[in-house]
């Protein structure tokens, strides 16, 4: 083996063991990183960190490509989280730099960034605002509330009172001339079973002072004393709860 072979066969095995590439002798004559510096002066952004990127394939340990790609991110991309990468591997890989403290200072002001973008707090003219606008939606949904409370009630009360009606209403059988005979005591005892008994339905004339009448459909209450011989003011005496301008056909009256 020649002298010159040698030495080639050397060098090549101190890159390998070195993890180096002929590139990192001169990391911004790499094709790619001077596509994306020109990309950069034609403020073609986007193109710049994509031909910084694939500096980065050719080259991983590049320092000068991260730092190109910290600034990207920074500056026009406004992606702090990939800037701050980029700025660390920029220091891991040139840690001698020169501006690595205002490397540093730009790595704070990255995190101060992230932190505000997930934790966004209102300020306090906001807060307010919000908190009255909460306060108002309240007010209006307890105004609500009492509405339909109260229409539940009117309801509730409503079915009670009609319940209360219902149950005291009594229809009695109807006779043919719709009067309603009260039983009368007289003294004598009832027939034994088995005695036929003939039961006058038509009742004497006049009537008996204590009966009740059941209201046809399409009656008044003065035609209800016409047809008794009776005044209104005396069926209205008989009947307290009636209404003599709205009586319902099966309302059961007392006729005087």
């Amino acid at each position: 083996m020649s002298l010159g072979t040698r030495f080639l066969f050397i060098c090549a095995l101190g890159i390998a063991l070195g993890g180096c590439t002929p590139s990192d002798q001169d990391e911004e004559k790499e094709p790619h990183y001077v596509l994306g510096q020109s990309r950069i002066n034609a403020m073609d952004y986007q193109g710049a960190v994509e031909a910084f990127e694939e500096s980065l394939e050719v080259n991983p340990h590049s320092a000068a490509a991260h730092y190109q790609l910290a600034m990207l991110y920074e500056n026009q991309q406004s992606d702090p989280a990939a800037a701050i990468y980029h700025y660390q591997q920029y220091l891991k890989y040139d840690p001698s730099a020169e501006n690595a403290d205002i490397i540093r200072q730009h790595i704070a002001s990255c995190k101060q960034q992230l932190a505000s973008d997930v934790l966004t707090l209102p300020t306090g003219t906001a807060a307010q605002q919000q908190l009255e606008k909460l306060v108002d939606q309240n007010r209006q949904l307890q105004t609500q509330v009492d509405s339909l409370q109260a229409a539940l009630k009117q309801w509730s009360d409503w079915y009670a009172k009609y319940t209360n009606q219902m149950a005291a209403q009594t229809v009695p059988v109807v006779p043919q001339n719709n009067v309603v005979q009260q039983p009368v005591n007289t003294g004598q005892t009832q027939p034994p079973v088995g005695t036929q008994q003939t039961v006058d339905t038509h009742p004497p004339n006049p009537l008996p002072h204590s009966h009740t009448y059941v209201v046809e459909r399409g009656e008044t209450a003065m035609a209800i004393c016409r047809k008794f011989g009776i005044r209104l003011n005396q069926l209205e005496s008989a009947n307290p709860t009636m209404n003599p301008t709205r009586i319902r056909p099966g309302e059961v009256l007392n006729i005087p």
